[in-house]
């Protein structure tokens, strides 16, 4: 099976995108059929032996539409995004700017001659009101006698506005031959029935002043409805011209990206600097940058420092300093010093590329919620048409005049557009994504969009996630031997090993200066440890699984030794040689500046954080307690992550999985969301529904709130689409003209119509002002410190006390601080009514240390107490989530 992309031509409504769907989905060898109205594309899964691109285009074009392979390449990328939207300098050869401009053009050629057929048609009704706005020669327009003249001038007025407007009548009626009527159709029947409608007035109007019937002829005369087919597509084309500039902006994130992608680098050939295209680089190449201009690609620089604006790709505000064996971003921008650097990824393998691919198809993908609006929209409009003929009839059989059921049956045609449901989604999800993207949140799909507005639990890696990913030897506890042959004898074990702890010992080695002896027969065991030979001994290095498979027992000391160092929050690896236990070394990692707060944020928004760990269940408790985790599911083995992920989900839980390594793949992708640490490896992000280019974890939490404001922006558009034609549709068809004598014209069919979509497209556009979730957290600068060392005699007993490291779940309460009792008042935006004091006042009350909360109406502002310093960003998200927005 194959993915592939076309790019769609033609569709005007939901009614299109729909057609085109089903029609595809029916050919044999097709599957995952996902047709974007918003972006014109069309996503499929196809078996290459049963069907071809060329047969999907030919399936496409029968229905009525046009369809062409979009390619991969970074050129077609290039062009896609510039076909969503217009980009600065390039608006020459921009296919969606020309569109525009032909649309504006298209609507002042209708305004200019639309102008006077009003004023030509309603000059009675305008000197009735005594409105001076003509010259004394209109009334060559009044009076019987003057009423073919009256309706010709009209008639030829009409004429260059349909011209120019034709699309609607060609695109309506084809589409309607093909039993696939749409918006087109809906618009082209109502204007060009009004327009015939006007023209049998006149032949009726020429045969009363032939035959001396001016009675005939007058009637006829105040009939007319030219102005009605002129009036109707110019609103259309006025409401499509402010929807095309309005969806325009909801590719602002995509136009960003494009802008970051240099189009040419400066490489170094044979110690000449050569200007080449960025295409035409390879793995391998040295490039040259200056300050000022943007890393063309992703490279290891191997000579000068610099400081690097990662901002635009990453979100991160602050400059990055860059120096030898540092690795350069494409799309970032050089700040201070020369460099040159090493390319490692080309093409559309860097993460500039990568990141505008996933954005691009992020934005033309389709959420599961759409569907309900593309089931809708095909068989909206043939219905429409239907009740439109069906009201026209009724009217009729009551005994209206032809004129009143005529404009009966066109108001409900015009006023009746499936535009607004098929904008609902797609506008609301390219918004959305695009926020993301550019603060470094990359959301892969419309699913995984909709798909994190619902998560109730979260689960996490805890090394590289939670916290930092290195971590660093802090204790040594030598039994027998001196704690540099204990060290010494590790990092052997452990030099072919990647795991972090490995990284750890034997850069500590390292940094000592230390001999390492060589290792043979070197095995590593899954989640457990290390085996080899040293020296000619037997040796491992592992946890207590791993000794338990060897037939090592632990003694009763050693063990107490394990449980001290498990609240102090390390990571015991127990050296053994010659089948004897010759040491301990403690390893630690650091939590993230930004985990604790993400933690508590979660909680706030109703998550449940649960830690996810292969290591021992003391020390996964210690970290946990620190970031005020409950929830720890420790000792758990690379392939056993996956099952606990399903019993969760086994639970009734909707899961998210956040992780960065390769033994997190598998969970990745059973989760319901699977979110991957940007600093992580290219299986788990591969595997993930989303990637956190900051490998912050605060972004998961900002995620989760972008699903959900996407969610509850969809929703409401939806809604209103639904609404405006269960209100619309009856109206116009007279239902209330019995009783209040209200009806709707035609025009202001049209120009409902119109503002439906745009008030659609505006709602989603309000998620542009998203806020990413952010908190200012100090990183210590200062050298890690020296490990601990206590010898242990060989019984297990410490010969002298270990360092502390402190660890505030083991200090005594009396050497605790109190706590501290903080009154705050807050500004809380969009409070309304009684039933949004509420609403805030249960969501304030929710979080945890705040109590005594006191909600002002009047005064906009939220007053209580709390027992901790909580960040304006957690308030933020909390009433976020409620629906409203922090002063």
């Amino acid at each position: 099976m194959r993915k592939e992309r076309f790019n769609i031509t033609g569709m005007t409504c939901s009614a299109c995108s729909a057609r085109v769907e089903r029609t595809v989905a029916k050919m044999t060898g097709t599957a995952d059929v996902s047709v974007n109205l918003l972006t014109n594309r069309m996503s499929l899964t196809y078996d290459e032996n049963v069907t071809s691109p060329a047969a999907i285009i030919a399936a496409v074009e029968e229905a009525g539409y046009g369809a062409s392979v979009k390619g991969a390449s970074a050129a077609q990328t290039a062009q896609a995004a510039q076909a969503a939207a217009p980009q600065e300098g390039n608006t020459e050869d921009d296919a969606a700017g020309r569109a525009i401009r032909a649309m504006r053009t298209r609507l002042l050629i209708s305004i200019l001659f639309l102008v006077p057929t009003v004023a030509v048609s309603m000059s009675h009704t305008f000197a009735a009101w005594g409105i001076p706005y003509a010259p004394a020669f209109i009334d060559i327009f009044w009076g019987a006698e003057n009423a073919l003249t009256f309706a010709l001038v009209q008639f030829l007025l009409i004429l260059p506005i349909m011209y120019v407007n034709r699309t609607y009548y060609v695109n309506g009626f084809r589409n309607l031959l093909h039993g696939a009527p749409n918006m087109d159709s809906l618009v082209g029947i109502g204007s060009m029935a009004s327009a015939l409608f006007g023209a049998f007035a006149m032949l009726r109007m020429s045969y009363g002043l032939g035959h001396g019937d001016l009675a005939l002829t007058a009637e006829y005369g105040t009939n007319l409805y030219f102005e009605s087919a002129g009036m109707i597509v110019t609103l259309i084309t006025v409401g499509k011209y402010l929807e095309a500039r309005a969806k325009g902006q909801t590719t602002d994130a995509l136009r960003a990206l494009m802008k970051l992608a240099p189009q040419e680098a400066t490489v170094l050939l044979d110690g000449v600097e050569l200007t080449v295209p960025v295409s035409s680089l390879a793995a391998g190449d040295t490039l040259v940058v200056r300050p000022g201009a943007r890393i063309p690609v992703d490279g290891t620089v191997t000579e000068g420092t610099t400081s690097v604006d990662e901002s635009a790709v990453t979100g991160e505000s602050m400059p990055v300093s860059k120096a030898a064996g540092d690795t350069v971003t494409s799309g970032t921008q050089n700040i201070e010093g020369t460099i040159r650097f090493t390319a490692t990824r080309v093409g559309e393998d860097t993460t500039i590329r990568q990141l505008i691919r996933l954005v691009d198809e992020a934005g033309g993908s389709k959420a599961p919620i759409a569907r309900l609006a593309d089931r809708v929209a095909g068989v909206f409009v043939p219905v429409v048409i239907a009740i439109a003929l069906l009201a026209g009839g009724i009217w009729l059989m009551m005994g209206a005049s032809l004129e009143f059921a005529f404009s009966i049956t066109i108001s409900i045609l015009v006023i009746s557009c499936p535009c607004a449901l098929g904008l609902a989604t797609p506008v609301a999800i390219m918004v959305g994504t695009g926020r993301g993207a550019a603060h470094g949140i990359l959301i892969k799909s419309g699913t995984a969009l909709e798909t994190a507005g619902g998560i109730d639990t979260v689960l996490m890696d805890k090394t590289g996630t939670l916290t930092e990913g290195r971590p660093q030897l802090t204790s040594i506890r030598p039994i027998g031997i001196t704690a540099d042959e204990l060290t010494a004898l590790a990092a052997a074990l452990e030099a072919g090993s990647e795991h972090p702890i490995a990284a750890a010992i034997t850069a500590y080695a390292a940094a000592q200066g230390q001999s390492i002896p060589a290792a043979a027969d070197f095995h590593a065991v899954f989640g457990k440890g290390v085996r080899a030979r040293v020296d000619g001994a037997d040796c491992a290095a592992g946890n207590a699984a791993l000794l338990a498979e060897l037939g090592i027992a632990l003694p009763p000391a050693i063990e107490t030794v394990r449980a001290e160092m498990a609240w102090r929050g390390e990571t015991a690896l127990i050296v053994v040689r010659a089948g004897q236990i010759v040491g301990l070394l403690g390893v630690r990692d650091a939590e993230k500046p930004t985990s604790a707060a993400a933690i508590a944020q979660m909680k706030a928004m109703g998550l449940t954080p649960v830690m996810l760990t292969g290591d021992d269940a003391r020390t996964a408790r210690t970290i946990a307690n620190q970031l005020g985790i409950t929830e720890v599911i420790a000792g758990v083995l690379p392939k056993d992550k996956q099952e606990h992920v399903k019993r969760l989900q086994s639970e009734g839980h909707r899961v998210a999985m956040i992780g960065d390594g390769v033994n997190d793949a598998p969970a990745l992708v059973q989760a319901d969301l699977g979110i991957a640490i940007g600093a992580g490896t290219d299986v788990a992000i591969e595997s993930a529904d989303a990637v956190l280019v900051r490998s912050d974890l605060l972004d998961a939490v900002s995620a989760i709130r972008l699903s959900r404001s996407v969610m509850r922006n969809i929703k409401e558009n939806l809604f209103w689409a639904f609404f405006y034609n269960v209100i619309g549709i009856p109206l116009a068809a007279g239902v209330l003209y019995p009783a209040f004598g209200i009806k709707l014209s035609p025009m202001i069919g049209a120009a409902a119509m119109s503002l439906s979509s745009i008030c659609v497209v505006l709602n989603a556009l309000r998620l542009r002002f998203f806020s990413i979730t952010k908190e200012t957290a100090e990183r210590a600068e200062s050298a890690p410190s020296a490990p601990s060392i206590t010898p242990i005699d060989s019984d297990g007993t410490p010969d002298a006390p270990s360092a502390s490291i402190t660890n505030r779940a083991a200090e005594p309460a009396a050497d605790r601080k109190e706590t501290t009792i903080m009154e705050k008042t807050i500004h809380v935006k969009g409070m309304t009514c009684p039933h949004c004091v509420k609403h805030v006042t249960k969501a304030l009350s929710g979080m945890d240390g705040v109590t005594d909360v006191a909600v002002s109406l009047e005064a906009g502002t939220a007053s209580f107490k709390t027992s901790r310093d909580i960040p304006d960003s957690e308030y933020a998200a909390v009433l976020d989530d409620a629906g409203y927005e922090l002063g």
